[in-house]
């Protein structure tokens, strides 16, 4: 069959995606992807075909906040993810589908303008979790604003539809998307880009340190995360992405700055993450057994946060509590203390009994 997945241009809503993509092109199905122009190029050096489709959150952010100036934020998202996106992608794949003729439609939670051209077109279709879901108080809110995307007929969920590939694990899964009718549950599968692994001294822990694909301009956190790692007996490994290394100046010598880095790779070396609290990585750790420092910049990061604090596999520092000292102090506790690994640990192992990318395959070849 011909699957077409859609997501927004950014890469923490394309990676998730890619282990079921391969999975399926593995079993001999065929894969195109539709996604914001400026990510084509991406897509297609992972071995897609790619089409251009949608927009990208913050072209959406910057006309929301023209249409609403001084709005608050709940304004904003509903404007963006109600409105502007959906609209965008419905547009660009409303002539493209007939072309295309998928017999399935996959699209990441954010990207709901794909499930009503689908609908439209009357091809069967399901969400892929990227991260936490919109909160009920919130979509209920926005439901009238939404409700031309389900011409009087919503789902259950009116992001996430009625069936959805969930890859949490139950010990931080998300209680709205347990709740929807049809869930195929997946194995958060590490995904590595093709760039070196950087070498360090088999002698120390390394704390693998990043804020991700959208937060790694937050300079200030970094510096800060630095300098209070780096008074550690340890090698510090920090991935600044699409970033710029230098921004970060001159760093102590066991601190090793990079752009993108193997995080799998990396994962299986490192002793302690330390993040932003993006679901990829949150998952990559907990995959790992490894215990996590969380610094949340925003979006569903905090609720990351919050999750793995409750359950005792990490830490967290929110706002003017993210000194170097207080991070030396988190990072030395939880390098020290087995309590939190322990915990981490027995969540990998849950992870490593879901189900594999290709049995999902297999059940979307089910509902075809």
């Amino acid at each position: 069959m011909r699957i077409l997945f859609s997501c927004r241009p950014a890469y923490g809503h394309l990676f998730p995606l890619v282990p079921l993509a391969r999975a399926a092109q593995d079993a001999g199905h065929e894969v195109v992807f539709a996604t914001g122009p400026s990510f084509l190029d991406k897509v297609r050096e992972l071995g897609f075909a790619a089409h251009a489709a949608g927009i990208s959150v913050g072209e959406a952010e910057t006309e929301a906040r023209k249409r609403h100036p001084d709005a608050e934020i709940v304004t904003l998202l509903i404007t963006m993810f109600g409105d502007l996106l959906p609209r965008a992608t419905l547009a660009d794949l409303q002539p493209l589908l007939p072309r295309l003729r998928p017999d399935l439609v996959v699209y990441e939670q954010s990207d709901v303008g794909a499930a009503k051209a689908a609908r439209e077109a009357g091809i069967p279709f399901v969400s892929h979790v990227i991260g936490r879901s919109m909160p009920a108080a919130i979509l209920e809110v926005a439901a009238p604003a939404m409700a031309w995307l389900w011409d009087g007929a919503p789902p259950a969920d009116l992001m996430l539809g009625d069936t959805v590939i969930d890859i949490w694990p139950d010990a931080v899964r998300d209680p709205e998307v347990a709740k929807l009718p049809g869930v195929l549950r997946q194995r958060p599968v590490p995904f590595d880009l093709d760039v070196p692994m950087p070498s360090f001294s088999d002698g120390k822990p390394l704390v693998h340190l990043t804020l991700g694909t959208v937060s790694f301009g937050a300079t200030e956190v970094l510096r800060a995360a630095v300098d209070g790692l780096a008074r550690l007996p340890v090698d510090v490994l920090v991935a600044v992405g699409p970033g710029d290394p230098a921004l970060l100046g001159e760093v102590p010598g066991n601190v090793h700055v990079a752009g993108f880095v193997p995080q799998a790779k990396v994962l299986e070396r490192a002793a302690l993450v330390v993040h932003h609290g993006g679901s990829g990585t949150v998952l990559g750790a907990l995959a790992a057994g490894l215990p996590q420092l969380v610094l949340p910049q925003g979006a569903d990061q905090f609720v990351n946060a919050d999750v793995l604090a409750e359950k005792g596999a990490g830490e967290k520092l929110v706002g003017p509590e993210i000194t170097a000292d207080a991070v030396a102090e988190a990072a030395g506790r939880l390098l020290d203390d087995p309590a939190a690994r322990e915990v981490a640990g027995r969540i990998a192992e849950e992870i490593a009994g879901m189900p594999a990318p290709v049995q999902v395959v297999e059940r979307l070849e089910g509902l075809i």
